[in-house]
C-alpha cells in the first residue's frame, strides 16, 4: 500500500511539472484580440456628396488608428450610383504598412453620380474591418 501510494504521489508530480512546462509564453494568444479597431480618416471625407467637377477624383486614405501588425487590405470600389448595383468602372485594391495611401478614380461617367465604396480590413484580424463611402459627380 506503501508503493502504491509514493507511486501515485510521483505520477502526480511529474504531471504538474509536466503541465507548467508547457504554458503558452507571452500575451499573443492568437486570436489578435488585443487589437485596435481600425479608425480611417479619408478625402474626401466618408458620407459626403461632392459637387459636379471635372476632377481629377483623387482619394486619400489615411490609417489613424495602430497599424496592425500584419498591415491592412484597402479595396477601393467606383460605380454609377443609379439603384441597380453596376458592376465597378473602377475598382483596386492593396496591401499596406503605410498610414496612408493614394488613389486616382478614373474611368467615371460624365452627368452621372457615382459612388465610391471604400473597405479596409486588417491582414493580422479580418473581422478588424472600416467602411466608408462618398459621391461625386464628373462634368
Amino acid at each position: 500500500m506503501k508503493v502504491a501510494l509514493q507511486l501515485f504521489a510521483v505520477t502526480l508530480l511529474g504531471s504538474l511539472l509536466i503541465s507548467s512546462g508547457c504554458k503558452k509564453g507571452g500575451d499573443d494568444d492568437g486570436d489578435n484580440s488585443n487589437e485596435a479597431n481600425l479608425a480611417v480618416t479619408t478625402n474626401p471625407v466618408s458620407g459626403s456628396v461632392l459637387a459636379a467637377s471635372v476632377g481629377p477624383f483623387n482619394l486619400s486614405v489615411t490609417i489613424t488608428s495602430a497599424m496592425p501588425p500584419s498591415g491592412v487590405k484597402i479595396e477601393i470600389a467606383a460605380r454609377r450610383d443609379d439603384g441597380s448595383n453596376p458592376a465597378p468602372f473602377y475598382s483596386q485594391a492593396t496591401n499596406t504598412s503605410a498610414g496612408s495611401s493614394n488613389f486616382t478614380i478614373t474611368s467615371a461617367p460624365v452627368l452621372v453620380q457615382s459612388l465610391v465604396d471604400i473597405k479596409v480590413t486588417s491582414l493580422t484580424k479580418p473581422t478588424n474591418v472600416w467602411s466608408g463611402s462618398y459621391r461625386f459627380t464628373r462634368k
